[in-house]
This record gives C-alpha cells, sequence and structure tokens, in this order.
C-alpha cells in the first residue's frame, strides 16, 4: 500500500507561481511512475504532468513550457513547479504513483489532492 500526500496548494493571482509537493511512503518508491493530475468543477480529472521512472517527463499542451515535475527518489518526493499560472490552471490536483506488477495490471493510487486557485 502506498500513501501520497500532496501539499502546497493555494491562492496565487494569475501570473504568479506555486509549487506542489507529494511525498510517497513505500521502500520502493524510485519503481513508481508519477503523476500530477487535476479536476475542475464539472469535468473530468485530466492529466497535468507525468514523470517515468527513469526521468521522461510529459505534460498535456495547455502547460508545455510553464509548468515542470520533478521527482526526488531519495527523499520519495514528486514536484509540480507552476509558473504563469492562468484563471484555467484553477482545479483540485492530485498526485498519482503507478507501480507496476510484471505482467499484471499496476497497482494504482491517488493522493487526497490539493486545491488551486487562481484569481485576481
Amino acid at each position: 500500500q502506498v500513501q501520497l500526500v500532496e501539499s502546497g496548494g493555494g491562492l496565487v493571482q494569475p501570473g504568479g507561481s506555486l509549487r506542489l509537493s507529494c511525498a510517497a511512503s513505500g521502500s520502493i518508491f524510485s519503481t513508481y511512475s508519477m503523476g500530477w493530475y487535476r479536476q475542475a468543477p464539472g469535468e473530468q480529472r485530466q492529466s497535468v504532468a507525468t514523470i517515468t521512472t527513469g526521468g521522461t517527463t510529459d505534460y498535456v499542451d495547455s502547460v508545455k513550457g510553464r509548468f515542470t515535475i520533478s521527482r526526488d527518489n531519495a527523499k520519495n518526493m514528486v514536484y509540480l513547479q507552476m509558473n504563469s499560472l492562468k484563471v484555467e490552471d484553477t482545479a483540485v490536483y492530485y498526485c498519482k504513483a503507478t507501480q507496476p506488477r510484471g505482467v499484471l495490471p499496476p497497482w494504482v493510487y491517488w493522493g487526497q489532492g490539493t486545491q488551486v486557485t487562481v484569481s485576481s
């Protein structure tokens, strides 16, 4: 069982920055693929940024050039640096861990979410 705890959300003005953090339990964190997802009211949860065990990153087009995902395997942490925030970035942001199980479907874990509100 993996537990994920997000932090760092809050209220910020358009153009501002926030850094989200996700602390993961478990001794094999380095084997998990990690990601940040978000869900705005009335919308489906969407992938924002992902990072593989090897450090390969991917971003949804709307955040490319503004958001950066990173991980620190020594600390069991994953981060999302969000710059040049826009009103449309307002959502609850969730951390996701994917634990491989060979030929079996992977285990998937979610954090409880942290609210990001971009407003003037």
